[in-house]
């Protein structure tokens, strides 16, 4: 049972191995979880577990230093610059015309009494000496008004001018006003009140029978405050108080003790160990949790853009497990660089983040992959160094300068000398970089005197990590880089230096061939470094029989005028497969091979079956296949390989061609490709119509450099340039 189960799982493993998305998911989700730990190292909860208000069970010191803002003392200094903004008031304009109003109100029915039955006393006086209204139903109403004064008062009220009632009434409304204009609060009503009666009582310029009466009045009036607390402009200053405080600094130095044994813990106390990561709390976890999130969010976005820009990373197991190897290393790099402690100051100890190597595992993708794939790779690291270096800003953008600065540096690689040019670079790019950011957060000489090493040791580092390496790397994985095809591009390998002696015609003819594919791929955007590599290996199986091959054929004498068509055809035929063969023994890489298996496709070998058909017309041998004098293929699957066979082609007709000139090559480059593209030869790789023509251009320039006419000087003026170079030389010997 055990037994049968045991095949069943390994029957089920190797079934999820051999499904392309299976193995993804799960190499994916396996350098998910690696650079998870090893990120996530530094926010896993410590086992101290104390709580805020309560005595600390033992004494605390800081495990590092480290320098933050502490949110618990910059509220605390925002709070207290909030409590000490005074409150804003507003006066309220409507209270003062209010009681004036009632004021004017209570002095127009003083005089409405005053003057009632004025005009008939006046008749009535002028006819029978006698008022008819009497004093005393005016000191009645005056009565009912209300105003609790003595009846002489009122009397006297009736019988004052009118002038000196007005008098009084502009009085009191001046005390309003010089009262009320200010602003009252409610708390000073009682006081305010007092204090008019008072002014009144001491305004000497009306009587004191109209004293008593704007006294009643006033006493009358219903005083409300006009001095209000304005909520609305007391809040926005407040909160803008608390917008002005600068956020507090907290430098901790390592060892430095944080709180003593039975000390009680405060806010601070308890900020600090989470900082330090000290202290077992709920933010730990969601920290932790947050920083998966990020991580899987970056890790989908990079499936993502393999899928859409870099899709043979994922098809190519080696590849996929080469960049997640490369991936985990560069988060490796980040949070172990962290972990150093240089020594002294809280200040100094952080600026650790800018040692981080991250240039050198971007330009490592650049030289394996792609610079679209490390600059995307660059961003990614770049948030990481940030978050992992307390959320640091600087130092985020530090490695993300200096990762683009490598990858810029080795996009075009002309030897590996180039990588020890990078650092020089890289190290320029990270003091330009540091300079500003110091300058930009005020650091001191101190931190200069420091992080200016780093930046230099961060640029040599990355070299030396990149040329450490890149060939275990690409020997490892078998990824050719471009480093590696300009070595094979060296006249001096040992392949090349065999077919300039043994097989010189084709050693040229390859030459040839790989300044036309060199061009006609710049030309279309396609690998022109492979291109031209592939062009100078495409024919090495020509060194199995070399003398078999026209360009190799120093006489007239042509061996295969001795032979069979059909032998004839088969040594033909053999160069491909003698070529892999010989780039299998000498190590050339599978892209290389591809263009030798790929340059000629399926094409037809036209003379030696032309020939063998007349042959075999003429009755001498049996009927022929035109199969048989077919290359074996495959047709080129790649632009590089196609365009290799296209200038191979046109390289060979153009070479044949009498008295050529610009008009003749291009009609013979358009007839090749014609040709090729009618015998389907270019049906299975991605060149369109319009990079055909490209093509076309690109040999025809090319071609007409090397086969361009040249001018025949006639006989006499032959001569005359012979005599002035002797003429010359006679002039040149010196004398005596």
């Amino acid at each position: 049972m055990g037994k049968l189960l045991k095949e069943q799982f390994g029957s089920l493993f190797q079934k999820v191995l051999s499904s392309l998305n299976a193995r993804l998911i799960l190499g994916g989700v396996i350098f998910y979880f690696v650079s998870l730990i090893i990120l996530g190292i530094s926010f896993m909860p410590k086992e101290i577990d104390i709580r805020e208000d309560q005595p600390s069970p033992r004494d605390i010191f800081a495990s590092q230093g480290i320098v933050f803002e502490s949110e618990v003392l910059t509220e605390a200094a925002r709070e207290e610059a909030a409590r000490a903004v005074r409150p804003s008031y507003k006066l309220d304009t409507d209270v003062l015309p209010a009681l004036e109003g009632d004021v004017r109100h209570i002095f127009s029915e003083i005089r409405g009494i005053k003057s009632l039955g004025q005009q008939a006393d006046i008749q009535a006086e002028e006819t029978t000496g006698e008022r008819t209204v009497e004093e005393r139903e005016k000191v009645f109403r005056l009565q009912e008004l209300g105003l609790g004064v003595p009846e002489e008062t009122l009397r006297f009220v009736i019988r004052t001018e009118m002038e000196k009632l007005d008098l009084t009434e502009q009085r009191v409304l001046q005390l309003l006003r010089n009262s009320f204009s200010t602003g009252v609060q409610q708390s000073a009503l009682g006081e305010t009140r007092q204090l008019l009666i008072q002014q009144a009582v001491e305004t000497e310029e009306i009587p004191v029978e109209l004293r008593q009466v704007a006294v009643a009045i006033i006493e009358r009036l219903e005083l409300k405050p006009n001095f209000f607390i304005d909520h609305v402009l007391t809040a926005r200053e407040r909160q803008q108080a608390r917008d002005d405080v600068i956020p507090v600094q907290v430098r901790i130095r390592q060892n430095e003790k944080i709180v003593g044994m039975g000390d009680v813990v405060t806010a601070a106390d308890i900020e600090v160990l989470q900082k330090l990561g000290l202290l077992r709390t709920r933010s730990s976890y969601t920290s932790l949790i947050g920083l998966a999130l990020v991580l899987l969010i970056a890790f989908v976005l990079l499936l993502f853009f393999l899928y859409q820009y870099r899709r043979q990373v994922l098809m190519v197991n080696e590849h996929f497990i080469l960049l997640g190897m490369l991936v985990v290393i560069g988060f490796g790099l980040i949070r172990g660089i962290n972990a150093i402690n240089i020594g002294g100051s809280a200040e100094v100890v952080q600026l650790v983040g800018y040692l981080v190597p991250l240039a050198g595992v971007t330009m490592l993708v650049a030289v394996l992959f792609e610079p679209k794939l490390a600059l995307f790779l660059a961003a990614v690291f770049a948030i990481f160094t940030g978050i992992i270096n307390g959320n640091q800003l600087e130092y985020a953008i530090c490695a993300f300068i200096s990762s683009v600065t490598g990858v810029y540096s080795v996009s075009r690689l002309s030897s590996r000398t180039d990588l020890a040019k990078a650092s020089l670079y890289i190290i320029s790019a990270n003091v330009l970089t540091i300079l500003a950011l110091g300058l930009l957060l005020n650091y001191n000489l101190t931190m200069f005197s420091v992080a200016m090493p780093l930046a230099v040791f961060n640029g040599v580092l990355s070299s030396i990590f990149t040329i450490g390496s890149l060939p275990f790397l690409e020997t490892t994985f078998r990824i050719t880089t471009s480093l590696k095809l300009l070595e094979l591009s060296n006249p001096n390998q040992p392949l090349l230096k065999r077919m300039l002696l043994e097989a010189p015609g084709s050693y040229h003819h390859s030459i040839l061939v790989g300044n036309l594919a060199e061009a006609a791929a710049d030309a279309v955007r396609a690998d022109s470094l492979l291109a031209r590599v592939g062009s100078y290996y495409h024919d090495v199986g020509k060194l199995k029989r070399p003398y078999f091959f026209i360009e190799n054929q120093l006489t007239a004498e042509n061996p295969h005028d001795k032979l069979a068509p059909t032998l004839s055809n088969l040594i033909i035929l053999s160069h491909v497969k003698d070529g892999l063969e010989l780039a299998k023994e000498y190590g050339l890489p599978e892209v290389v091979k591809d263009i030798i298996a790929q340059h000629h496709g399926s094409t037809l070998v036209s003379f030696f079956y032309n020939k063998a058909v007349a042959q075999a017309k003429n009755g001498r041998d049996d009927p022929v296949s035109e199969d048989d004098f077919r290359y074996d293929g495959p047709k080129p699957q790649s632009k590089e390989a196609a365009i290799v066979m296209l200038a191979d082609s046109v390289e060979a007709a153009v070479r044949s061609v009498q008295k050529s000139n610009p008009g003749r090559i291009e009609g013979t480059v358009r007839k090749v490709i014609r040709e090729k593209l009618e015998d389907g030869q270019l049906e299975e790789c991605d060149l369109t119509f319009k990079e055909l023509d490209v093509i076309t251009q690109a040999f025809v320039k090319v071609l007409s450099g090397f086969f361009h006419s040249r001018i025949e000087y006639p006989d006499n003026v032959l001569k005359e340039i012979e005599r002035r170079k002797k003429d010359a030389n006679l002039h040149k010997q010196p004398t005596g």
